[in-house]
């Protein structure tokens, strides 16, 4: 969302960090989440959430010390140097992006084909991904951007249905489906926490928007901890709806369209078709914006030598970066699952917050943030990796190496390019730039 000749007020960067976590990811995750933990979701969107505020409260401290559009980017550097490891973990956080907008995709996919004919081919979920994709990469290769206004009122329309659908849910629901003798086994809840931190993890655009900001320092913490717990009780608000008035193998037969099915006992047929195409506006709108936000990101990353030069060459009225990015998003969205994709892309997003977090105890002195909350953040991180990576070792081992791959191959990009390029490595103090 673009608001260029504005200044970032408290207001406008909540919204934004808002409209970017009740985006697609929770219309495409409540039932993968869901699935795991089954009527006890709600308390891993709750520990998750938790999560989230924790490191909203260490992004929001680096953000007022380092008020620049690079975000997360930004930070790494100034606490890692800019270097191999900070550019190693600026590609994984592109991969990361990647991940989660094949997420955007298959979601599309899926609740598309929820309103189609029953005896529509499962084969059309992957079909129309890939078609999305290919819409707006050809859009966004016309050099067309979406209006913010159009994403506002997208924003506005899919965040009202959610509300909508959730206090209706709440007032219908039945308690008896939520009962704690239902609950999956507390190692089902935790490990379901990665998967629902997903869908918190758009908070981290307010740091991109704090230059903006007239004054960042008091303005980025409170807009970025105010969008996450009023998200928090959206999404805990939501999970107890549907687990209270489906059972969770409802839930899980309808896994990839799960909110658009549980609205089924609440408003009948309508209520089914208004939750699916709201979903299908969010993953629209999502794919359209992200994908132009992409571009940028590769653009700059190639302009540094983080990115081979040809992410940064024209192409059309846009860049090739572009077209690369949108082939592998269709390339994950075609040949993985939904709740894969979430898996691996979960992790690797948690994995760069523990780099983040871990470099901000080293720019203590700098940002006045409190040990403690940073230490915390840093540790219910490391946590939630640990017992997704757990998990996924005795479920799953191969998301493990598909994860394992994504990270040795932004690590292995960025040396290659440094030897290719002859990038010299700057080390940095947690005083200022040091010496190469």
């Amino acid at each position: 969302m673009e608001i260029s000749g504005q200044r970032v007020s408290f207001w406008s960067g909540g919204a934004m960090g808002i409209g970017t976590m009740v985006g697609a990811g929770i219309f495409a995750l409540m039932g993968a989440a869901g699935s795991i933990a089954g009527s006890a979701v709600w308390l891993s969107f709750l520990l998750a959430g938790g999560i989230a505020l924790l490191s909203g409260y260490s992004f929001g401290r680096l953000g007022a010390r380092y008020p620049a559009a690079g975000g997360l980017v930004e930070y790494m550097v100034q606490a890692w140097g800019a270097g191999r490891f900070s550019g190693a973990m600026s590609v994984t956080m592109y991969l990361a992006a990647i991940v989660a907008l094949s997420l955007v995709a298959r979601a599309f996919g899926s609740y598309a084909v929820a309103l189609m004919p029953a005896d529509t081919p499962g084969i059309m979920v992957p079909v129309l991904a890939a078609a999305v994709v290919l819409a707006f990469m050809a859009v966004n290769l016309g050099g067309a951007r979406a209006m913010a206004r159009v994403e506002n009122l997208v924003v506005l329309v899919k965040v009202g249905v959610l509300v909508v659908f959730a206090l209706a849910g709440l007032a219908v629901m039945r308690p008896e489906l939520l009962a704690p003798a239902t609950w999956p086994p507390a190692p089902r809840i935790f490990h379901a926490i990665a998967l629902t931190f997903f869908a918190y993890e758009g908070f981290r655009v307010i740091c991109n928007a704090a230059e903006d900001m007239d004054d960042p320092a008091r303005t980025l913490p409170r807009a970025m901890l105010t969008a996450i717990g009023l998200v928090m009780l959206l999404y805990v608000a939501l999970s107890i709806a549907v687990f209270g008035n489906l059972p969770p193998e409802r839930v899980a037969a309808a896994q990839d369209y799960a909110l658009a099915e549980a609205a089924l006992p609440v408003f009948g047929q309508a209520g089914f078709t208004i939750v699916a195409v709201a979903a299908l506006f969010s993953t629209a709108s999502a794919i359209n914006a992200a994908l132009y936000g992409v571009t940028n990101v590769t653009y700059e990353m190639a302009r540094k030598g983080e990115l081979p030069a040809a992410f940064g060459r024209p192409f059309g009225h846009s860049r090739e970066g572009l077209v690369v990015s949108s082939l592998a998003i269709i390339l994950l969205a075609v040949f993985l699952d939904l709740s894969a994709i979430a898996e691996i892309g979960a992790l690797m997003m948690l994995l760069v917050h523990m780099v983040v977090h871990a470099g901000h105890l080293r720019l203590l002195g700098q940002t006045g943030a409190r040990p403690a909350l940073v230490w915390l953040a840093l540790l219910a991180n490391g946590g939630a990796v640990a017992v997704g990576i757990w998990t996924l070792a005795g479920r799953d081992p191969w998301l493990l190496g598909w994860i394992a791959g994504f990270v040795a191959l932004a690590a292995g990009l960025e040396f290659a390019l440094h030897g290719i390029t002859g990038r010299v490595v700057e080390t940095r103090t947690p005083d200022g730039p040091g010496r190469p």
